[in-house]
């Protein structure tokens, strides 16, 4: 919004009071000379001046009146008595009859005319009726009520130098009074007026005739007729233009308030109405509509664009409404000086003016709306809703534009941050605290960041900066120990000081792998500060143990999901009691063209790090539905368990792709449970809490895998609605050794029990180790003892063949077939009940 001066109106008036002062002296030394002049000259007949008086009043009293400005200017028909009282009567005598005549019309019209208006009226008649006279007296006539001398070319002069006068006189007032320019104003009068000064010669010229040649007065008597038939005829000509072009540019204007720019449109807007409504100013309050703007301007532009209130009261208003009132936008204010008021043509044009201008001012304040809920969504797309920083997607996409070739000032790095021991914060005053501190984090590396740099949050209590611009590879460690020195001074939070310590690794942007290869080495860098107890460490190649299928580029990735590399082996799921399969866990591998069989512990951090892993995610559930479903049109219908990466579960598409895979194949949801690290941190069950939520709801079985394995187990089983633990390989192969392993799944066993879980050992290789699991009341395992991971096909026909024939059962029964051990039921996703079958004791 801006803030225009107001154009010097102060001075246009002082120049047209000049102008008007000027036409004043002049018209009054004529009209001093003309009496000095009428006093030395016999006096004509009484009735001779008060009849040419009469007509004049008439013929100025009547006029075609034409809106201009503040004010109305109209034709007179006074050419005619004031060129026929020439012929008659002395010049002096005229310009004094005429002088009075036109003053008695103002003093009659008091109401509508000022002082300075009627003024200018009489001395601008003075002035052209002296004219006229002198001309027909340059031409030898000599007037006289019984024998006038006049020829009809002194009459056709007089009249020219009439016509002319008015025009050099009255035009240059009005030019200056309305802003126009004089030429166009003239030229666009003179062709409405020349058929009419031309009717009205013919008829001075009749009417001379008759007078001077002693015609028959009688014939006079059509001149009224005749002059009352011009005056209808150019009355309508003149209301029919001014409506036409009225309506054009009406019809222009609304064309232009078709913008979506609300300034534009308000500009537009109150300069047309001024042009168009011949207003001095016109204002557009707009507080009707909640807006505090106020729009001033003129026919020259806009001289206010602010906060109201209104300047001006107004002589008219209009409501900016629409026609059927369901929407107002504010009103429109006309300024009118004078007391002028609007036609009822007028008046239909301005409310027809007013319901454009409504229109034009919603449709631009809904797109305006529009653009800023685009703004807001685009970015809230990439930003942080906790703390306001960049988001990972605005962190990839940015550092994707420096690879690309956008920075060419210097080096690029990452700096990524973690928060040490952050999870006590949560642990000890809660969530909200944990909040208010990473929002404090999020305020001091946002101050401490360079210009140009990047601050995002990744999630949880990790934080990335990235750094541009860096002249010397020793600049980013500098940068980077100033953003972690940022974060050392403590922070009151609910009443308690807190001191943040943070971890910070460096990478330098290489020359291959992105993006996702730097924050895979700025991971790597990270952990080896927090290893080493310092505050930043840089990555060094040498120091980067990862295996070489980790160090994987993500174009190979890439190639992967589109070549169909990954695939999925199946190894089944046993009851330890009857050695029947009860479900089948989906075990994802990499088929490398160079390396081979790529298990997940070689490739799975690589792909949670690049921008494949909905893909993957998305092709490894595709293939475990699609055995499950063909093991179930074999007989055997089982349940499907599927890993999934904490990571997935950050990514709000993650359920609905999960559901919509389910769909496609048929899929009962129950027969389904998705397998989540037990390693999975507080703050990241706070975020994938939700869809977590909404795939238990769908009945989809979740399952804790390596439950034991983590810093707080209960924790975890508060904060999710587990349905399976899965006791990790390692526990299972040391309790035959382990009196502290055994005792961990002794425990397990019996929260399980307490909670209505199932429990299911993973590792199980020898039958003792089977034996022992059965006896602390596991209920289930999987382990080579059963069988190996396979392909689907291989599983189906294993199952097919079974054990000692039974399909199905890859296992003898550890029990007799009479005796049965109940299990506590569980809880599941709709009415806690377990999906595992109550096993024969």
């Amino acid at each position: 919004m801006r803030l225009f001066q107001r154009s010097n109106d102060d001075a246009t008036d002082r120049r047209l009071g000049l102008l008007i002062g000027l036409v004043v002296v002049l018209a009054l030394t004529s009209a001093i000379l003309s009496a000095w002049s009428a006093a030395h000259l016999p006096a004509p007949h009484p009735l001779a001046l008060a009849l040419l008086y009469i007509v004049t009043v008439i013929a100025y009293r009547f006029r075609i009146y034409v809106r201009m400005r503040s004010g109305e200017t109209g034709e007179t028909w006074g050419e005619i008595p004031s060129l026929v009282g020439l012929v008659l009567l002395p010049t002096p005598w005229v310009v004094l009859c005429v002088a009075g005549a036109v003053a008695t019309v103002k003093v009659m019209g008091r109401k509508t005319t000022t002082l300075q208006k009627a003024m200018f009226s009489v001395a601008k008649e003075v002035l052209i009726v002296s004219a006229a006279g002198a001309v027909l007296s340059l031409a030898g006539s000599q007037p006289s009520l019984v024998d006038p001398q006049v020829s009809m070319l002194a009459v056709v002069l007089a009249f020219v130098a009439f016509w002319f006068g008015d025009y050099l006189v009255f035009y240059p007032v009005i030019a200056l009074a309305s802003g126009s320019n004089i030429f166009r104003l003239v030229r666009h009068d003179l062709s409405g007026r020349l058929v009419t000064s031309a009717a009205r010669l013919i008829t001075v010229i009749y009417v001379v005739e008759v007078l001077v040649h002693g015609g028959d007065l009688a014939l006079l008597a059509f001149v009224p007729l005749v002059v009352t038939c011009l005056h209808l005829w150019h009355s309508r000509r003149l209301r029919t233009r001014e409506e036409r072009n009225s309506w054009r540019q009406l019809a222009d204007t609304t064309d232009e308030l078709s913008s979506v720019d609300l300034e534009q449109v308000l500009h537009v807007a109150a300069v047309q109405a001024a042009q168009i409504f011949s207003a001095d100013e016109v204002e557009i309050d707009l507080s009707a509509d909640g807006f505090d703007r106020v729009v001033r301007a003129g026919a020259r532009g806009v001289s206010y664009d602010g906060p109201g209130p209104r300047r001006f009261a107004g002589t008219i208003t209009a409501e900016l409404e629409t026609r059927d009132r369901s929407y107002r936008a504010g009103v429109l204010v006309l300024t009118l000086r004078g007391k002028t008021r609007l036609s009822e043509f007028d008046q239909y044009k301005l409310k027809t003016y007013a319901s454009a201008l409504c229109t034009a001012i919603r449709n631009a304040s809904a797109y305006a709306e529009l653009q800023r809920l685009n703004e807001q969504n685009a970015f809230d797309a990439a930003h942080d809703p906790l703390t306001g920083l960049a988001n990972r997607r605005e962190l990839y996409e940015r550092a994707e534009v420096y690879f690309q070739g956008g920075s060419r000032d210097g080096l690029v790095a990452l700096l990524l941050i973690d928060l040490n021991h952050f999870k006590e914060v949560n642990d000890t005053l809660g969530h909200a605290a944990g909040d208010e501190v990473l929002r404090a984090v999020a305020r001091r590396l946002g101050a401490a960041a360079a210009p140009g740099d990047l601050v995002a949050r990744l999630g949880g209590d990790e934080f990335a900066v990235l750094l541009v611009n860096l002249r010397t590879p020793a600049l980013a460690t500098h940068r980077a120990e100033q953003m972690l020195g940022a974060l050392e001074g403590s922070l009151e939070v609910e009443g308690m000081q807190i001191t943040v310590e943070a971890a910070g690794g460096i990478a330098l942007a290489a020359g291959t792998g992105g993006i996702n290869e730097l924050m895979r080495r700025a991971d790597i860098a990270m952990y080896q500060a927090k290893r080493a107890g310092q505050q930043t460490a840089s990555y060094a190649h040498a120091q980067d143990t990862a295996d070489v299928e980790r160090l994987v580029l993500g174009g190979e990735l890439q190639r992967a999901v589109t070549e169909h590399e990954f695939v999925v082996d199946f190894q089944p799921i046993v009851d330890l009691g009857t050695g029947e399969v009860i479900s089948v866990e989906a075990l994802a591998r990499w088929h490398h063209p160079e390396h081979g069989y790529l298990t997940p512990m070689q490739f799975l951090e690589t792909v949670e790090r690049s921008g494949q892993l909905p893909a993957f995610a998305d092709a490894v559930l595709d293939q475990a539905l699609a055995a499950a479903d063909g093991w179930r049109e074999a007989g055997f219908d089982l349940p499907i368990a599927v890993n999934v990466s904490p990571r997935s579960l950050l990514d709000p598409r993650f359920p609905e792709m999960v559901l919509a895979r389910i769909g496609h194949h048929r899929v009962p949801p129950e027969k389904v449970v998705l397998e989540l690290a037990e390693t999975l941190t507080i703050s990241q069950l706070d975020v994938v809490g939700r869809a977590l939520n909404e795939l238990s709801e769908a009945g989809i079985r979740l399952a804790l895998d390596d439950f034991g394995t983590g810093v707080s187990p209960l924790s975890v089983l508060s904060h999710i609605p587990v349905h399976e633990l899965k006791i990790d390989r390692e526990f299972v192969g040391s309790m035959e050794t382990s009196s502290e392993a055994a005792a961990v799944i002794r425990s397990t066993v019996d929260l399980a029990r307490s909670l209505h879980l199932t429990v299911i050992a993973e590792g199980v290789e020898s039958e003792p180790q089977r034996h022992a699991l059965f006896e602390m009341g596991c209920v289930a395992g999987q382990g080579h003892l059963f069988a190996r991971a396979m392909p689907s096909t291989r599983l189906l026909g294993t199952l097919q063949r079974g054990f000692g024939g039974r399909p199905g059962v890859l296992a003898a029964a550890l029990h007799d077939a009479g005796a049965v051990v109940r299990m506590p039921r569980r809880r599941s996703s709709g009415s806690g009940k377990s999906s595992l079958p109550h096993l024969p004791a």
